[in-house]
């Protein structure tokens, strides 16, 4: 049977590494940050690679599918 290390030593190293890597855990967002944050990256790549008609039509088909 192989060694196994007990829990909390191994909590021990992976709170040691977590702290050499800047030891800030990640905020959360709220999700309307998080979507004002996506939204104008997300229309400049319409703009500028021209997609928006695959939006209006992939939005179109998902409407009909929807029943709508």
């Amino acid at each position: 049977m192989a060694y196994t290390a007990p829990r909390t030593m191994v909590r021990t190293q992976g709170r040691k590494a977590f702290a050499a890597f800047g030891g800030r855990r990640p905020e959360r967002r709220h999700p309307l940050v998080a979507a004002a944050m996506v939204l104008p990256l997300a229309a400049l790549l319409v703009v500028v690679f021209g997609g928006w008609e695959a939006v209006v039509t992939q939005a179109s088909s998902v409407g009909v599918m929807l029943g709508r």
